[in-house]
Formats: structure tokens, C-alpha cells, sequence
């Protein structure tokens, strides 16, 4: 937690720093002109606001650009978290049969695990014959 926000302090202070000598060196107005054939559309906005703003922009755009593009990773994910919850489910229904119809083994005097004798498994070589 201490680390984290140490880290975070030494990054995120160097960058404030240069954005407000960005917006400090860059004051003087410029004519930012949104239609380039009749120059109707235009305002004069200080400089470091038409480069803090494109980088805003860039940022959002890459952004969507990038979740667009992993869409098909986050369907498949989907789709494979659906068919492990199914299997799961499936796992679970079958263990809850397989123990219903388990036959019960009786134990061995004393506890031990196992059968008594020959004679707790039935033997299907004699029918047979």
C-alpha cells in the first residue's frame, strides 16, 4: 500500500509538473478553425488547451478502439466461463448419481477400510458356466 502510493506520487508529480509548465509557457491565444474551407467554424483558445484536449481525445479514442478490437476475446471468455459452469454442474449431478448408486462396501472389523471376505463381492464367474 505504502509502495503503491510512493509510486504513484513519484509519477503522477513529474507529470503534473510539466503540465502546468506546459500551460504556463503556452498561454498566447491561437485560432483553431474547425471548417478549412469557409473558416466559419473557428475559436481562439489559449495553445496548451488544443494539446491538452488532443491528448485527451487520442487517449478516449485509442481506448475505444482497443475495446472494440478485443470483443471477440471477451465473447469467447464468456462463452468459456458458460461452458465450465455447465461441465461443473454436470460434474456435480454425476458425482450425486455415482454415489447413489454405489453399493456399500461393509468394513472390516476394527474399521479398516475394505470388505469383510469373498463373500461381501459376488462372484459372477460361477453364473456363467
Amino acid at each position: 500500500m505504502l509502495l503503491r502510493r510512493i509510486l504513484t506520487i513519484v509519477l503522477i508529480l513529474p507529470v503534473s509538473i510539466g503540465l502546468i509548465m506546459l500551460a504556463v509557457a503556452n498561454r498566447h491565444p491561437v485560432t483553431l478553425v474547425l471548417d478549412p474551407f469557409a473558416g466559419a467554424l473557428s475559436a481562439e483558445l489559449p495553445l496548451f488547451v488544443v494539446v491538452l484536449a488532443s491528448l485527451v481525445i487520442g487517449v478516449v479514442l485509442g481506448g475505444v478502439a482497443v475495446w472494440l478490437r478485443q470483443g471477440r476475446y471477451r465473447r469467447a471468455a464468456r462463452s468459456a466461463g458458460r461452458e465450465a459452469r455447465r461441465a461443473n454442474a454436470q460434474v456435480d449431478s454425476l458425482r450425486a448419481a455415482m454415489s447413489e448408486r454405489a453399493p456399500r462396501v461393509p468394513l472390516a472389523p476394527g474399521g479398516a477400510m475394505g470388505p469383510i471376505g469373498p463373500a461381501a463381492l459376488p462372484d459372477h464367474r460361477r453364473n456363467a458356466a
